[in-house]
């Protein structure tokens, strides 16, 4: 039987090239490389019957609950979201209980990955014993053994003098720093942001100003430093003129943004809906237009999922008491389509967001179509309506706030490494 199998007659976006063409791609599934495209129906022939085919999304800053609270997401439960979402390369989050701030459990977590996970998992490591911003890490023991960034999760490191002697040693490795741009002493203990709707809601708000000072200090170290920095997400106006200018001046600075930030505002909190408290907090809706005319321009280099699970019991509290966080890994495509279907955004686009320039920033040879490259690729439905169901959702946690969401675009077939992991029913393989 032949190792080859070729996809056709279908809608290929090529984000490299900045190509959408109609034509095939071939696959050799022994060795998981893509053959080349266009090179006639060689081995066994799939019809995507006018379906788009692009690369897969690589997703960074996935938190996976293991070690510590699998009750929440595994690695199995994960990669089987991710593969359902189009999602064929998670970089996870070290801030798990316990952290991810040694090198056994570091190799922990690798040998869980390659045991329970269909797609493909980079892990990321803590810059700080337990996430506390107190003392490094073994950055170049944890990078020897395959972290592939260092961040803290969803802290920033409040002191500064700290954080420049980490960065500085992180430099001898080229290691690259994930950074969350918030000023912390503005932003602790608050759980939107301060506004009107914050004001009469009573609820605790930092000023949308926390995000520029902690960017503005991030950069300027990075800057500084030569180090390579990728901000995880980015959400306000002025955060967006700080990051624009500290582009122009390092171009070893990259940044982020959630498919939440894009979609909601503060206002969709309503009656105190927990499952929209994230961090960052859901900005106002002037800066939500300033993040999608951001990601139009290409300050912001890529979208993520942010996927935080919360169990149910986490999130059924007091707004204020409630756990940041939302899961997005199986919303993403859809969500991230929306981009498209509102005029944004060309696919080709879309795709240097979701996967091009995420493979950039981790100095990985993906993202692209490429003869050669490894073949991780997704097939989908651009216009199929989808209707969020959280209660269908794959992840053991189900605090979406798509919940009952119409969104538009479908993935329909998942393919990691040359083997595909996900397969829609109502995709014929023939």
């Amino acid at each position: 039987m032949s190792d080859l199998l070729t996809f056709y007659n279908a809608i290929i976006i090529d984000p490299l090239n900045e190509l959408e063409t109609l034509g095939s791609i071939t696959v050799d599934t022994k060795d998981g490389k893509i053959l080349g495209q266009n090179i006639g129906l060689q081995g066994r022939s799939i019809n995507c019957n006018g379906m788009h085919l692009a690369p897969g999304i690589i997703d960074i800053g996935v938190k996976i609950c293991e070690p510590g609270e699998r009750h929440k997401e595994s690695f199995r439960s994960a990669s089987e979201s991710a593969s359902i979402g189009g999602v064929t390369t998670l970089v996870t989050r070290a801030d798990t209980k316990p952290a991810i701030d040694n090198p056994e459990i570091l190799e922990f977590f690798k040998k869980r990955a390659l045991d329970t996970s269909q797609v493909r998992i980079f892990p990321s490591a803590a810059i700080t014993k337990k996430t506390k911003g107190k003392t490094m890490t073994e950055i170049g023991f944890l990078n020897e053994g395959g972290a592939i960034a260092f961040s803290d999760g969803l802290k920033a490191i409040s002191d500064t003098k700290i954080y420049y002697q980490i960065l500085k040693y992180a430099a001898d490795f080229e290691a690259l720093i994930i950074g969350h741009p918030q000023d912390s002493s503005l932003s602790k203990k608050t759980s939107a942001t301060k506004s009107i709707f914050s004001l009469l809601k009573g609820i605790s708000s930092s000023p949308d100003i926390a995000e520029k000072i902690g960017l503005e200090r991030d950069a300027a170290l990075a800057e500084n430093l030569s180090i390579r920095y990728h901000a995880d997400q980015v959400t306000t106006k002025k955060g967006l003129e700080s990051l624009r200018l500290s582009k122009q001046r390092n171009n070893n600075i990259t940044a982020g943004t959630s498919i939440h930030h894009f979609i909601f505002n503060e206002l969709d909190i309503g009656n105190y809906r927990t499952f929209f408290k994230l961090k960052p907090p859901l900005r106002s809706n002037s800066d939500r237009e300033a993040l999608i005319e951001a990601i139009k321009d290409g300050t912001i280099d890529n979208i993520c999922s942010m996927h935080t699970p919360q169990d149910e019991e986490s999130k059924r509290l007091p707004y204020e008491e409630a756990a940041f966080g939302a899961v997005g890994l199986e919303t993403i495509l859809p969500a991230s389509l929306s981009l498209y279907h509102n005029k944004d955004l060309e696919l080709f686009k879309l795709f240097q967001l979701l996967s091009l320039n995420p493979a950039k920033i981790l100095r990985q040879s993906l993202g692209t179509l490429k003869k050669e490259s490894p073949a991780d690729l997704i097939i989908f439905d651009l216009n199929k309506p989808v209707k969020v169901d959280r209660f269908k959702l794959k992840s053991k946690s189900q605090n979406t706030p798509f919940d009952g969401f119409n969104l538009q675009g479908e993935n329909l077939l998942t393919m990691v490494n040359g083997n595909i992991v996900f397969k829609s029913h109502s995709f014929n393989l023939g």
